[in-house]
């Protein structure tokens, strides 16, 4: 194994995947600066794009990570295997967007949409698209071609920002000018219809690099590996299917329960405020990408319960700084949002610590994935979704989009707990237990002083100096007790 080859490799694959969301994230604060939120219009954008984001993981049914292990196979035929891959996810790909178009009414009143079928038509495209690419993207990374890979990630990224700078930057400004134009925008949404278009032209753009990749599909289809091929991926499929829900289900289910323009206004100011949170999101895709190589490639000791605890309390330890630091920092974050969308800012702090709860649960699934048995792991995802989407149902008519907030709290806690008990019967490894919950323990009470020291009335600064003095003795406590020792 060539260390060095790995380590760079995974850094261009994280950078291009952590730097892109980053970019994306930038977009927010122009979205609810020229979306108001009492128009609704952020929440058709975080609605539609949840969609996207769980029928992407149905198009590609597993067949991302099952071309790597046929690949990789003895015996198999690694041209052959790609190709069957390319035309099978192609062919449900195409199959599907053309159901979509010719059944487009019905779907569109079904998800609310009557009034713009076009939106459903153009995410149906742009999800068949991504699908189709998905395959060739993993064919990149399968060959160890990562600058390939970044720089087409890149080539969607970088147009697609300044296409939608364009949108709400440029296009309001031609109005006087041009009159046509302020109809088309006021038709679709005030401009929030046409962030759907602009993401369309570019990822249609970027099918254009992988003409080489594309050639590959006339390498021909065996039907018998085809078979082979999904008794392999239907448990990746579920498990693909329910770890995306997971994410993405409360900003699904809010508009079916409070349903009604005023739905679409609470879920826009949740799905923006939710983005501030999303910090620690990245934080936890940097660790993933650095950490699952060493445990699966990386050294002698991988697959040692020692390199799994210590893996676990760093990422416990880090990630508890950094949620301390967005709620310290708040009052500069939350510029990142528009005034009109700030009265949502309650569910960030929530929203982070689920997010530490999935870290977390991604952390101990070690035991299922080393052991062969990803089963567990989509049993134990069903049943996290199955709470977070009870919450959800009961909570958000009472609470409100804090019901999600909470819904993600309690399902990714659910299936943390599950994945620990179950794991130390199944794969026993001895967690620092006592530094894990010592530093939560930690956090929560310097959060609490902090909430404390809020609402005495100090002014934004004062109240921020004093809060960067109690994250120094957190990081005190961090150097002390888990650096220095």
């Amino acid at each position: 194994m060539n260390l060095k080859s790995l380590a760079k490799d995974t850094a261009i694959y994280g950078l291009s995947s952590i730097v892109g969301r980053f970019l994306n994230y930038l977009l927010v604060p122009v979205y609810t600066r020229y979306i108001m939120a009492e128009s609704g219009g952020y929440g058709i954008v975080t609605n539609l794009y949840a969609y996207t984001a769980l029928l992407l993981a149905l198009l590609t049914f597993g067949m991302e990570t099952t071309l790597f292990r046929f690949c990789n196979k003895d015996g198999e035929d690694e041209k052959m295997v790609y190709s069957t891959i390319l035309r099978m996810v192609g062919g449900v790909a195409a199959i599907f967007l053309a159901l979509v178009l010719v059944f487009i009414r019905p779907i569109s009143a079904a998800m609310g949409y009557a009034d713009h079928p076009e939106y459903i038509g153009c995410m149906a495209a742009i999800v068949a698209l991504d699908a189709f690419q998905a395959i060739m993207f993993s064919r990149l990374r399968q060959q160890k071609r990562p600058i390939k890979f970044m720089t087409l990630k890149f080539a969607f990224i970088i147009p697609n920002i300044l296409l939608n700078l364009f949108i709400f930057l440029v296009l309001p400004r031609m109005f006087g000018s041009h009159p046509g134009l302020e109809n088309l925008y006021v038709t679709y949404n005030y401009g929030v219809g046409l962030i759907f278009f602009a993401n369309l032209l570019c990822t249609f753009a970027v099918t254009f690099g992988f003409v080489k990749e594309i050639c590959g599909i006339g390498y021909g289809f065996d039907r018998g590996l085809a078979r082979r091929l999904l008794a392999y991926s239907w448990p990746l499929l579920i498990l693909s299917l329910v770890g995306v829900f997971n994410q993405v289900a409360d900003k699904i289910i809010y508009p079916r329960v409070d349903s009604g323009p005023e739905g679409m206004v609470q879920l826009g100011i949740y799905g923006a405020c939710v983005k501030i949170a999303m910090i620690m999101a990245l934080l936890t895709q940097a660790f993933r990408y650095a950490y699952e190589p060493i445990v699966f490639n990386g050294s002698r000791d991988k697959n040692s319960p020692e390199t799994l605890a210590d893996g676990m309390k760093y990422f416990v330890v880090f990630t508890l700084l950094a949620f301390l630091a967005v709620i310290v920092y708040m009052p500069v974050l939350q510029r990142f949002v528009g005034v009109d969308y700030r009265s949502g800012l309650a569910v960030v702090p929530i929203v982070m610590m689920a997010e530490i709860f999935m870290g977390i649960y991604f952390n101990l699934s070690f035991w299922y994935k080393l052991g062969d048995q990803t089963l567990w792991g989509a049993a134990m995802s069903a049943i996290g979704a199955a709470v977070m989407i009870a919450v959800n149902i009961f909570g958000i008519p009472r609470w409100g989009y804090m019901a999600c907030a909470w819904g993600g709290f309690a399902g990714y806690g659910t299936a943390m707990l599950l994945s620990y008990f179950i794991g130390q019967r199944k794969y026993p490894i001895k967690y620092d237990m006592r530094a894990i919950l010592g530093f939560f323990a930690l956090a929560l009470l310097l959060w609490a002083a902090y909430w404390g020291l809020g609402r005495t009335g100090l002014g934004r600064w004062p109240l921020m100096a004093l809060g960067t003095v109690l994250l120094l003795a957190y990081c005190g406590a961090v150097w002390k007790l888990v650096i220095k020792r």
